[in-house]
């Protein structure tokens, strides 16, 4: 029997997305964002949502453009740091040492540490509540290559990406590899 907990925001896995933006002066920040993921397959879409009063909303709006920086799981103090402090009174870049590498497609860094980078152009903007979410197209793909597979695709294993649990407040890394998708007429469940 299932048990009502009220209306909260909690969905599992939540991807940990880490959110490149120059600000008004041209200073690289980066915001850790966990409402956020794929949002459309053509154009190729991600959607990252934040509060007005937060340094990257007023970035994105400005400069029309952000980067999506995947985390490993090795990267998860850096991460979390990126989402506690603000880019309003810190040089987040610095203060974790990491490096805030410039986009060549976009007008936005991103963390150039991360295995995986996304580079997205503004599509639009959707005001949801105490949230907006920024619906950027993704203009290009960065991968480290040593998290490639034999494919030449990120391989998630390699990349050992960060989940968040919402609930808790509490990061995981990833689980094991159960089976293929998208093969359900060939395997029917019983």
């Amino acid at each position: 029997m299932k048990k009502s907990i009220g209306a909260k925001t909690i969905i599992f896995p939540t991807p940990v997305l880490v959110v490149g933006t120059y600000d008004q002066l041209g200073k690289p920040n980066a915001a850790t964002c966990a409402w956020g993921g794929i949002c459309c397959s053509s154009p190729a879409a991600v959607a990252v949502s934040f509060r007005e009063n937060r340094h990257t909303y007023a970035a994105i709006s400005q400069r029309k453009a952000f980067t999506v920086s995947i985390p490993s799981e090795k990267y998860l103090k850096e991460a979390d740091y990126f989402g506690v402090f603000s880019g309003k009174t810190e040089d987040k870049f610095a203060s974790v040492g990491l490096t805030a590498a410039r986009s060549e497609i976009v007008d936005a860094p991103y963390v150039s540490e991360f295995p995986l980078v996304l580079e997205c152009s503004l599509l639009q903007c959707v005001r949801i509540g105490i949230h907006t979410q920024f619906i950027g197209e993704i203009k290009n793909v960065l991968v480290e290559e040593s998290v490639l597979n034999k494919e030449g695709l990120p391989d998630i294993k390699k990349i050992n990406p960060l989940v968040f649990d919402p609930a808790m407040r509490v990061y995981f890394g990833i689980g094991q590899y159960l089976d293929d998708a998208f093969k359900v007429e060939k395997k029917k469940p019983a």
